[in-house]
């Protein structure tokens, strides 16, 4: 009897690993073929149609550069809602900026404005529960992704890594941002983190509602339509962008498809900030097709200040054939560099809550804004600049020349990387 009950118990914990660690969809196994750059009209046609919703012009976009920025902004966004406010995110942690959020939606709850918030519920297991009881109490509609329960064990791993503010249906906001006391100041010294969010208006702002109730009708079964969530679109100005999103549920190769292609049609530059950066061999081998043809790619990662060691033992590991192709690696070294942003042919720029690895590939709800105007590019290849300023590069020598026992502990972790 006993052996009985130990061998369902294996099992069942065998089945629960494998549903956890598996999407079930068939993954891209093969090289995309360059066809086209990114200045051929074929590539934002492309994208558009193959990601999901078409590119769609009349848009205004604003960086906000680190918490000084980006909370003030944000706040300002809620304060100013008339009818709806969704709010997606993975990190809600204790502090007084959590606290602020909570206060400012609470009030426009207890106004008569419909608040929805979805927080993932890993990711706010550092929430104070007065923030969650506080927006209840003021009416608006609070989930928590993805709860453990018995009957999704199976969904343990996929957790909600979207990070979506949307005001009105005409406001929205994205980029790299959690709400906790990391993310505040302007990246000022070692517990102040560096991050870039940005706000957004016009038409586009609807596939970032649109977004928001993919998780939400999941989670819900509620859907939330009509003018109040979805207006008339206004042209806010003259950008071109679309807003889609990945899922192991569905579509969860889009993410990855996205960088394949864009590294793909690369032709000038590649610049990549990536907080996580763990790639597979299919996306190392694009990124070095890319620097062989003369396409100058430039790679920003965390130093030593990094919120999860692994991923950068990891990430290390990977770094000898780009480096040997002509690929520059950089560590910012001032704080932990949580920016997640990729800028080709100063053309496209690539934003949103997307890490450069297999999780956010293949297990997260992630979420990307794909914006195709050449000063906006420009705008954000200053601010790369900027960083690379602030970094150290790695070089080829340098990375032959690591200790023993730091080229083993890389070797290790690399077997993780699908988990990072």
């Amino acid at each position: 009897m006993l052996t009985i009950l130990l061998t369902a118990v294996v099992t069942l914990v065998v089945v629960l690993v494998i549903a956890n660690l598996s999407t079930g969809e068939k993954k891209i196994e093969h090289k995309i073929e360059r066809l086209y750059g990114s200045d051929d009209p074929q590539f934002i046609r492309s994208m558009g149609l193959l990601l999901g919703p078409p590119v769609t012009s009349g848009n205004r976009f604003e960086v906000l550069v680190n918490g000084d920025e980006i909370f003030p902004s944000m706040l300002e966004g809620i304060a100013s809602a008339r009818k709806t406010i969704t709010f997606e995110t993975f990190i809600y942690w204790s502090g007084a900026i959590g606290e602020q959020v909570a206060q400012a939606l609470s009030e426009k709850a207890q106004a008569g404005i419909s608040v929805h918030v979805l927080l993932d519920w890993l990711g706010s297991q550092k929430m104070d529960r007065r923030y969650l009881q506080m927006l209840k109490n003021a009416g608006a509609e609070v989930i928590q992704y993805h709860k453990p329960h018995w009957t999704g064990l199976g969904r343990m791993n996929d957790r909600t890594h979207r990070k979506l503010l949307v005001i009105d249906g005409r406001i929205g906001f994205t980029g790299g941002v959690g709400i906790a006391q990391e993310w505040t100041g302007h990246a000022q010294d070692d517990t102040h983190w560096r991050d870039t969010h940005f706000r957004v208006m016009g038409p586009v702002v609807g596939h970032m509602q649109a977004v928001f109730m993919d998780n939400w009708i999941k989670t819900t079964g509620n859907v939330l339509h009509g003018p109040d969530y979805f207006p008339e679109p206004d042209e806010a100005g003259d950008g071109r962008a679309h807003m889609f999103s990945s899922s192991p549920s569905g579509g969860s190769d889009d993410m990855q498809l996205m960088y394949l292609m864009a590294i793909t049609a690369a032709t000038h530059s590649i610049h990549l900030a990536s907080a996580y950066f763990v790639p597979d061999r299919l996306t190392i081998n694009a990124i070095i097709e890319a620097a062989k043809r003369g396409v100058d790619v430039k790679i920003l990662t965390p130093g030593r200040h990094i919120d999860t060691h692994t991923v950068r033992e990891a990430s290390r590991a990977c770094w000898g054939r780009l480096l040997e192709a002509g690929v520059q690696m950089f560590e910012y070294q001032p704080t932990m560099f949580h920016v997640k942003l990729l800028v080709v042919d100063e053309f496209l720029v690539s934003v949103g809550s997307t890490n450069f690895d297999m999780r956010s590939f293949k297990l997260n709800d992630e979420a990307n804004l794909n914006i195709y105007d050449k000063a906006f590019a420009r705008r954000q290849t200053q601010i790369f600049a900027n960083d690379l300023a602030k970094s150290k590069r790695v070089t080829l020598e340098d990375w032959n020349g690591r200790p023993w026992t730091e080229k083993l502990v890389d070797r290790a972790v690399a077997l993780l990387d699908s988990q990072l």
